[in-house]
């Protein structure tokens, strides 16, 4: 929904751009303009997982890979950042990959294994609370998350050197309720 109303916004200004002609608005578009900025407005519902967490004090997802960017191997901060899911395991939603950009991700695992996220989780606003940190992962364990994300023989099988990641142990996760459109 708020991905049409955007859609709207930008074509109301594209074509008020093309228009070179002074735009005189009825008080009736005034009122429904003012709708869609109420409906904008609206909270986005999430479903809760792990520890009880809020909405506030979060970072971006580009605040969040700036600060991955400044850490080394080993280095741990306490964050909260929101991202959209890239991938989440297809066979119990135990781990899950949040957009740090459009080529970029960081790798969530969830406190001792005590939650799991839905098999549906991609592409649905997350917001997770816990530990970032840098890792090198083992060839092993790339494989085996591979096997998990569906992957083919010859893909995990292509899987040969350890892999420096942004990683994050989550204690609780926010994510966005599916849509019933």
């Amino acid at each position: 929904m708020k991905k049409l109303i955007l859609v709207a916004i930008g074509a109301m200004i594209i074509g008020c751009k093309e228009n070179k002609e002074n735009i005189l608005i009825t008080e009736e578009e005034v009122v429904e303009l003012k709708k869609s900025e109420e409906i904008a407005a609206v909270d986005i519902s999430y479903a809760s997982f792990g520890e009880k967490i809020d909405e506030e004090n979060v970072l971006s997802a580009l605040e969040m890979k700036e600060k991955f960017e400044s850490m080394q191997v080993g280095d741990t901060i306490d964050v909260k950042f929101k991202s959209e899911v890239a991938k989440v395991c297809k066979k119990k939603g135990c781990w899950m990959s949040l957009k740090l950009d459009d080529s970029l991700t960081s790798f969530v695992r969830f406190k001792d294994y005590a939650f799991f996220v839905p098999l549906n989780a991609e592409e649905r606003a997350t917001i997770v609370e816990g530990k970032a940190f840098v890792t090198e992962t083992s060839v092993e364990e790339l494989q085996h998350y591979a096997k998990d994300a569906g992957k083919s023989k010859e893909e995990i099988e292509a899987i040969t050197e350890p892999k420096v990641e942004y990683a994050f142990l989550a204690t609780g996760v926010l994510m966005e309720e599916p849509s019933e459109e």
